[in-house]
């Protein structure tokens, strides 16, 4: 379910274990669509497009969260779904996403639920500043406001249409990390390594792995959090959990995303076993074992903007500077059209130690006109 870049990596995995693949999508042009061996382009609750998905198919998965839920109860009720329409449901609305966390005693950043003028009212200053998000819908720092006071909050709400939403308490952050976690239906858990990522504009920008700069305990609370959390579920698939470090070296969970994650794009060139083909294993009932980075690894996430000179889509990047370095590895989406902001791809830069990973990242950067970053 769902065509995108995170559906055409996984579709290219479960084709590399001699799978056949379908892929539901209404976009005739979608990157997953384009690579499956069938697909179906209906929209997500069209009743004849899931009867062929459920034809075409013995188990099915979702590439992002947004796909509705009741399109997978609907299959679900007919075939192995994984992951299973409650767990996607918790991940789509950051309500009950948080409350998921506190359920679990995991912490996270305070934070109030805004959906009527009565509870804008009711919101205490001690939320602010904050960060107001729609509680569904929002990714890439889409449906974000970042506000100061009470004016610039009952602003941001009417500029999102008065949708239900969540203001979370701006947090002096100090590093954002990643766990993506593998859970199989016989309860079997495995993990990629703890990912340093590094946001701009709200979108994933660089993600370093193993993490320069968390401490071990700071990982070993993260990992412990994330298989925590699958389990209590009783999760079955790949499940992303996005954390914040503090200032003062604690975490807090930011949220979660049901499936493979742009932090672990990585694990395709760095690790053994990569986040789509654990996917594979954890849809088919295959044996999950734990994953093993053979690399030290930086990815660089490839916006629409290196297309554009002057705001205009002109010029093709420079790949064949790119690949001339060593450890470089393309991978672009296929997607039919570039705009700003928007993922055509991502480039991974593998290393023997950090350091020749970051210096190479850095060459690409520049190489590419990407902003830089500090050095751990």
């Amino acid at each position: 379910m769902g065509g995108g870049q995170l559906g055409r990596m996984f579709v290219q995995a479960a084709q590399s274990m001699g799978y056949f693949t379908a892929v539901l999508d209404p976009d005739p042009t979608s990157p997953a669509g384009l690579v499956a061996h069938y697909h179906i382009a209906t929209d997500y609750l069209d009743e004849q497009g899931l009867a062929q998905l459920m034809q075409r198919c013995e188990a099915i998965t979702t590439e992002f969260e947004n796909v509705p839920a009741g399109a997978l109860v609907t299959l679900g009720a007919y075939r192995r779904v994984a992951p299973a329409a409650d767990g996607v449901a918790v991940c789509q609305d950051r309500s009950a996403e948080k409350a998921w966390f506190r359920r679990c005693g995991i912490p996270c950043a305070p934070h109030a639920l805004i959906d009527s003028d009565e509870r804008l009212a009711a919101v205490s200053d001690e939320l602010l500043p904050g960060i107001l998000k729609t509680a569904r819908l929002g990714y890439d720092g889409k449906g974000q406001r970042r506000v100061n006071d009470r004016s610039a909050l009952a602003e941001a709400w009417q500029q999102l249409g008065q949708l239900p939403c969540v203001l979370e308490k701006l947090l002096p952050l100090a590093l954002e990390l990643s766990v993506v976690v593998a859970r199989s239906a016989t309860g079997q858990t495995v993990q990629l390594p703890v990912q340093q990522n590094l946001h701009r504009d709200g979108i994933l920008a660089l993600t370093q792995v193993p993490s320069p700069d968390a401490t071990i305990a700071q990982q070993s609370q993260a990992s412990q959090a994330a298989s925590a959390l699958a389990e209590a579920m009783d999760y079955v698939g790949v499940l992303c959990v996005e954390f914040f470090v503090l200032a003062d070296g604690s975490l807090v969970a930011n949220e979660m995303a049901p499936r493979p994650h742009n932090s672990a794009h990585w694990s395709i060139d760095g690790s053994d076993i990569s986040q789509f083909e654990l996917q594979v294993r954890t849809l088919t009932g295959l044996p999950l074992t734990a994953p093993r980075q053979h690399s030290t690894a930086v990815m660089l996430n490839l916006l629409g903007d290196l297309w554009f000179v002057n705001g205009t889509a002109e010029k093709t990047p420079p790949w064949d500077r790119v690949l001339a370095l060593p450890g470089v590895h393309l991978h672009l989406y296929g997607k039919a059209s570039a705009r700003p902001g928007r993922k055509m791809g991502h480039l991974t830069v593998t290393g023997i130690d950090a350091a020749s990973a970051r210096a190479g990242a850095l060459q690409a950067a520049e190489i590419l006109g990407l902003p830089t970053w500090s050095a751990a």
